[in-house]
């Protein structure tokens, strides 16, 4: 499946796309784990997952207080039956999603410049880091209301192997993050990760500790200390708990990521092992070049931004 090469943007009247892989070139953007993906990183390995049960909890919970709302300020009990219509369907979805299995995530390894990719069945992709796609889309609409805009980072993965069926050639990854400039910083935790190292990457989100009083309090003292506490009880006491219900998404995302799914089969346990630094792969010569150029790029647009 081809592709445009990366840092190809192709704009239309009400939409936008910005292909970034391959060959995966720097985007000129921070990496930035917006949405939480990073399962699991150490120096050999970085697991991507694609589970966010908190962010559905935080979609609703605005729906579910506007009709609590609506009942209480206007005391119409109908408003309360309207809401119920409206989200059973999406409240038996989040129910539906607590009881099943989390999917594996996807695994980078840095020391191979391979992926793992698991497929159903068991079976999994072993697949070269250089043939991955990458591409940030946005999709506006215009209405009464106004102008909205949606967008994702699409990953896509090629079965190595040829003789593959049709419905089974082609795995893709999307993730909600907005498109434009988030969807590369998400991409960037992926390709900083392999092209410069783990330092470069966020840290996993502390999905380790699972979920209790102890990882809020010590939440609110970290945001206490960036913003101050009158905009930290302001953000995350008002409009987090009220409007987004944050404490109960993250505590339905970290109990089910506690700890993040692992990859059980014996071939990718001994595949993520480490190796010797001298069996380490190396780029592609030209994967070499267009990051060479793509830097030589970058730093022309900012020394033309700062004078």
């Amino acid at each position: 499946m081809s592709t445009p090469p990366a840092g190809t943007t192709k704009k239309r009247m009400l939409s936008r796309n910005d292909y970034l892989a391959p060959l995966p070139i720097p985007t000129g953007r921070n990496p930035s784990d917006v949405l939480n993906i990073i399962w699991r990183k150490n120096e050999v390995f970085l697991d991507i997952g694609n589970y966010s049960i908190g962010s559905v909890v935080m979609t609703m919970w605005p729906m579910v207080m506007l009709f609590l709302g609506l009942a209480y300020f206007f005391n119409d009990p109908d408003a309360l039956i309207l809401g119920a219509c409206i989200m059973v369907i999406p409240i038996f979805w989040v129910i539906q999603g607590l009881f099943r299995k989390v999917p594996l995530p996807v695994r980078f390894n840095r020391q191979r410049r391979e992926v793992c990719v698991p497929r159903e069945d068991g079976e999994y992709w072993i697949v070269p880091w250089e043939s991955v796609t990458a591409a940030a889309t946005q999709q506006s609409s215009v209405s009464q209301a106004g102008k909205a805009t949606m967008g994702l980072l699409i990953i896509g993965f090629e079965n190595p192997d040829p003789l593959a069926e049709e419905d089974n050639q082609h795995f893709s990854l999307g993730f909600n993050c907005g498109g434009g400039t988030t969807a590369m910083a998400l991409w960037e935790c992926m390709r900083s990760y392999m092209e410069v190292g783990p330092q470069a990457t966020p840290e996993a989100a502390a999905l380790n500790s699972g979920a209790n009083l102890r990882y809020y309090i010590d939440y609110m003292n970290d945001k206490a200390k960036e913003r101050g506490w009158f905009l930290t009880l302001l953000w995350e006491g008002v409009f987090g708990v009220f409007i987004f219900n944050a404490p109960l998404a993250t505590y339905l995302q970290r109990k089910k990521l506690y700890p993040p799914p692992d990859l059980p089969h014996p071939d990718i346990i001994e595949w993520s092992k480490p190796l010797p630094p001298e069996q380490w792969a190396q780029r592609s010569q030209e994967l070499e070049a267009a990051i060479t150029q793509r830097e030589a790029e970058l730093a022309a647009q900012a020394e033309r931004a700062s004078a």
